[in-house]
C-alpha cells in the first residue's frame, strides 16, 4: 500500500480558474478513443519510452471498460491513483502548471488537479454523463490546505461520491469528514458546495480565459 501523499495544491483562485475546463463540452465524444501516433511519439520524446505503454494502457482502459457507472468509477479511480503525487514545481519546474490527461499519464504523475482532471476526462470518454461529474475544490482538514477531488452524483440532488487521490476507496461525501467542500463546477455552472447535492448555484464563470489554452492542448493531443 502506498503511503499517504501530501498535495501542495494551489490557491482558491487558481483552483477556481482550473474548474473552467469543465465549462466547454467534452473534447471527444466518439465511442472509440484513439491516441494519434504523433502524440505517442511526442510523449516518448518528452518522457521516455515508457510513456507509450502507459498511454496505450490508458487507451485500452477507456475502450474496453463497460458496465455500470459504479464499475467505471472504480476502474478509473484505481488506474489514475496508481500514479504518484508530484507537485508542479518539482514535476514541471513551474509554480502552477495544468497538465493534460495525456501529459499526466505519459509523465506518470501530477498534483491533485491533474488527478481530478484525468479522472473526469477518462469517465467522460467512457460515456458517463457530464452532468453527473464535477471538479470540487475542498479544504483537506488534516492537511490544512486546499485540495481538489472529482465528485460523482448518482442522481440530481443526491449525495455525491468522492474520487480522491488521497485514498483509493470511493466514499459518499458524508463519510469524508476530513474534506470541507467549498466550490464545485461542471459544464452547467459554478456551485457553492455542500455535503449533499449540488448546493447553491453561483452562476456561470466563463469570463476567465486561461482554460482555453488547456482545452486546445487536449484537443491537439487527442485528435
Amino acid at each position: 500500500m502506498k503511503p499517504p501523499v501530501t498535495p501542495n495544491c494551489k490557491t482558491l483562485f487558481r483552483l477556481f480558474s482550473l474548474f473552467l475546463i469543465m465549462l466547454a463540452p467534452p473534447v471527444l465524444t466518439d465511442e472509440s478513443f484513439f491516441i494519434p501516433e504523433q502524440t505517442l511519439q511526442r510523449m516518448e520524446q518528452r518522457f521516455g519510452k515508457e510513456a507509450r505503454p502507459r498511454l496505450l494502457a490508458w487507451q485500452h482502459l477507456i475502450r474496453t471498460t463497460t458496465g455500470s457507472d459504479q464499475t467505471k468509477l472504480e476502474q478509473v479511480n484505481r488506474f489514475i491513483n496508481a500514479n504518484p503525487f508530484i507537485d508542479d514545481i518539482h514535476h514541471w519546474q513551474q509554480e502552477d502548471y495544468w497538465a493534460t490527461p495525456v501529459e499526466f499519464i505519459a509523465s506518470q504523475g501530477g498534483d491533485c488537479e491533474d488527478f481530478a482532471i484525468a479522472k473526469s476526462f477518462t469517465l467522460l470518454k467512457m460515456g458517463v454523463q457530464e452532468e453527473r461529474l464535477a471538479l470540487t475544490y475542498v479544504k483537506a482538514v488534516r492537511l490544512n490546505q486546499a485540495h481538489m477531488v472529482l465528485t460523482y452524483y448518482p442522481a440530481p440532488g443526491a449525495e455525491p461520491l468522492i474520487l480522491d487521490n488521497l485514498i483509493n476507496t470511493i466514499r459518499p461525501s458524508s463519510q469524508r469528514s476530513d474534506l470541507l467542500p467549498v466550490y464545485s463546477l461542471n459544464g452547467s455552472g459554478l456551485w457553492l458546495a455542500k455535503q449533499r447535492g449540488r448546493g447553491k448555484l453561483l452562476g456561470d464563470s466563463n469570463r476567465l480565459k486561461r482554460w482555453r489554452e488547456l482545452l486546445d492542448r487536449i484537443s491537439s493531443e487527442t485528435q
